[in-house]
């Protein structure tokens, strides 16, 4: 079955005041907290590394440093306290702070996934498309299917998709949702053409956070997502599941696809 709606009739405004639902703001700060806590898990895996370094050729200098000079063996117990001292912010404050979203607690229960798509569409569509003037296509092959998962997570996972899609279109694009179920998994892929200026104008209506938007547009390491879906990577491994980053290349256009199994199970 396949359906489509326009976010907008023509080109609009910017609206006086911009304002935006209750749901859509909590969906918001959900976004913001997983995001925050991604970006800390990076900054902890990332400084391990030339902490590891730095702690390793400390040794090294000890053994060829005279063993009688005080000087450079309180410069060698330095730089060994200092890495400890650095090791320990990162247990206490950053690994800690982050824990809430390490540890991601599912409510599991079979639901149907055609409402699903249907009401988070309609969040983003009268929440942003149609101010931004840009149109969401779903191309649903959906019936009856149902997925033992937590609807609220997934929910705001395929939110964060569209939203982001939605916010790196220009007036009068065209953005579109396929969803899919085939061997045991539910699939859902957004593809839009994404534009840069389009997601930074502040004169556009926006719901991401700033700094996340500008992130986003930054170079990726390999197999690395923007810091904006780190909510949906989450709740999609969190289902035993998958969530895929894919940049426009080639004239072709980028895409976000989310996987989840249809009995989905926490990975041990």
């Amino acid at each position: 079955m396949t359906t489509s709606s326009t976010g907008a009739a023509g080109a609009q405004p910017v609206p006086s005041g911009f304002a935006v639902s209750e749901r859509t703001a909590r969906l918001r700060a959900e976004a913001a907290l997983f995001m925050r806590d991604h970006v800390l898990s990076l900054v902890s895996h990332d400084l391990r590394g030339p902490l590891n370094a730095i702690h390793s050729w400390a040794y090294v200098l000890e053994r060829k440093l005279d063993a009688n000079d005080p000087n450079a063996q309180r410069a060698v117990t330095g730089i060994r306290s200092g890495v400890d001292q650095q090791v320990k912010l990162l247990e206490t404050i950053v690994d800690a702070t982050r824990a809430e979203t390490r540890s991601l607690a599912l409510a599991y229960a079979p639901f149907p996934l055609h409402p699903l798509l249907d009401e988070t569409v309609d969040e983003v569509r009268s929440n942003l498309a149609r101010p931004r003037g840009v149109e969401i296509t779903v191309d649903s092959q959906l019936a009856t299917e149902q997925l033992n998962g937590d609807r609220e997570r997934l929910a705001a996972a395929l939110w964060v998709m569209l939203t982001f899609a939605v916010e790196a279109s220009t007036e009068g694009a065209a953005l579109t949702l396929a969803a899919r179920v085939d061997t045991g998994a539910w699939h859902a892929t957004v593809t839009y053409d994404t534009n840069e200026a389009a997601l930074n104008d502040p004169a556009l209506p926006h719901v991401l956070e700033t700094f996340a938007r500008q992130q986003a547009g930054e170079p990726r390491e390999a197999k690395r997502i923007a810091w904006v879906f780190a909510l949906c990577k989450r709740v999609a491994e969190a289902h035993g599941g998958s969530f895929e980053q894919s940049d426009a290349t080639g004239g072709e256009a980028a895409t976000l696809a989310l996987r989840v199994p249809l009995s989905a199970m926490a990975p041990r």
